[in-house]
């Protein structure tokens, strides 16, 4: 059995900022100190027009709602957001639309940041995606002109998708679709 032992200084840092976040920057540390190179991490910005908090209503406790936030934001995998709800529901009840809200934002970023996209955007008709030119797979344009055809819109760095805009969940299956259109599919490509 792994025991874990924290100094006075260090349980006072792990307290201010969350378990969870003390042991990646502390993971990151170590990697450092051993000279591996740490991949800085993608943030990715997402304007949506749609509430997406936490409801005073539904999480009173100001120090309660911040720890549900931050572990919102570590999610990584869909597994992660699922334990998140589950413990969310648990916890407080049934979610409210914009809690529910705030969990599709975090499926968003996970599934912008692996297709590369540091941007989601919603605009008067539709949604811009912004590349990071570094990293995207240009390989992939002709598969998403084909699917979408006069929906989307290829501009150097970016692309405009036209999307229907009935409901937040509809926005939100519009876009997290086209995210996923972004991975490539190996056994097509071969």
């Amino acid at each position: 059995m792994l025991e874990v032992c924290f100094g006075e200084i260090q349980s006072g840092h792990m307290e201010q900022v969350g378990y969870d976040t003390y042991c990646k920057l502390l993971d990151e540390v170590i990697k450092e100190l051993q000279g591996i190179e740490i991949e800085e991490e993608q943030d990715v910005q997402i304007d949506l027009s749609v509430s997406s908090y936490i409801p005073d209503e539904y999480i009173e406790n100001s120090t309660q709602k911040i720890e549900v936030y931050q572990n919102i934001a570590l999610c990584r995998t869909e597994e992660d957001i699922q334990n998140v709800i589950d413990e969310i529901i648990d916890r407080y009840g049934v979610m409210p639309k914009e809690v529910e809200n705030l969990i599709e934002v975090a499926r968003i970023k996970e599934l912008a940041k692996k297709a590369a996209i540091t941007k989601v955007s919603e605009k008067k008709d539709g949604v811009i995606f912004i590349y990071d030119s570094k990293k995207f797979n240009t390989s992939i344009i002709d598969k998403l002109v084909t699917k979408y055809s006069s929906k989307l819109k290829f501009s150097p760095g970016y692309a405009t998708l036209k999307i229907n805009k009935t409901s937040d969940k509809q926005i939100f299956k519009d876009i997290k679709e086209y995210l996923m259109s972004n991975f490539v599919d190996e056994k097509s490509d071969k």
